[in-house]
């Protein structure tokens, strides 16, 4: 069976993207939850030694499958799309599909004042913070701005309910996005707004919520607004 090795579910964003996808499309594998604990990122972590145990990079998400570890959410999206051909992981037609991995390229590397100013934490109610950054930082809304946009146009054309149709990788790969628009209040047209909640609707993505809801820790790393939970 696939193991996959993840991180924190109230704050790790990239564990919750294979989570997600391996989950919603029904595929079975095996959790391993690598708590942070209190400093995740010291080489010395008991958190960055468990994971150098399968990772050399030290960091999750990790796909392991017979002897073979995959990491890198886009790898291991990608590794599960090619073993699984019948989950139709990707869309179909091939521009659509050239487009979906596109966008997952996209949020992999870019959107960095979002991911910097409103880190993943589910449990969290912050919208009067996410109004302080909403209202101080350009470069959040610029972000934002083009999430919007590419959710808008993908949605139109595609038209509904996830952004290329049926669900695929680019709504899995978006998932964190929707859990910080939700945490930080951040506004967004009604259309918006509603596919954020046909996301968090989906039995793949409430999964994970309850279980980021369900955990106690509370990682000074990941708060930068808050110094209890």
């Amino acid at each position: 069976m696939l193991t996959l090795f993840i991180g924190n579910k109230n704050y790790s964003s990239w564990s919750m993207r294979p989570w997600v996808l391996l989950t919603q499309a029904g595929i079975a594998f095996e959790e391993v939850l690598v708590r942070f604990g209190t400093d995740p990122f010291s080489p010395n972590s008991s958190f960055k030694q468990a994971v150098l145990a399968v990772n050399p990079v030290g960091r999750v998400p990790v796909l392991a499958d017979d002897g073979l570890a995959v990491w890198d959410t886009l790898a291991i999206a990608e590794y599960l799309a090619e073993k699984f051909p019948d989950k139709r992981l990707w869309p179909e037609d091939v521009k659509s599909r050239a487009r979906a991995r596109s966008v997952c390229a996209e949020m992999h590397s870019g959107f960095g004042a979002l991911r910097s100013a409103c880190p993943m934490n589910i449990e969290a109610s912050l919208s009067q913070t996410g109004a302080i950054i909403w209202r101080d930082q350009a470069a959040v809304r610029s972000d934002m701005q083009r999430i919007v946009a590419m959710w808008t146009e993908l949605l139109e054309q595609h038209r509904g309910p996830m952004l290329f149709g049926s669900f695929c990788i680019a709504d899995a790969y978006f998932a964190p996005v929707c859990m910080r628009i939700k945490t930080y209040g951040l506004p967004v047209p009604d259309t918006i707004a509603a596919y954020v909640g046909r996301v968090c609707d989906l039995p793949g993505v409430k999964a994970w919520i309850e279980g980021g809801l369900a955990e106690k820790d509370f990682v000074d790393a990941d708060e930068p607004y808050r110094s209890a939970r």
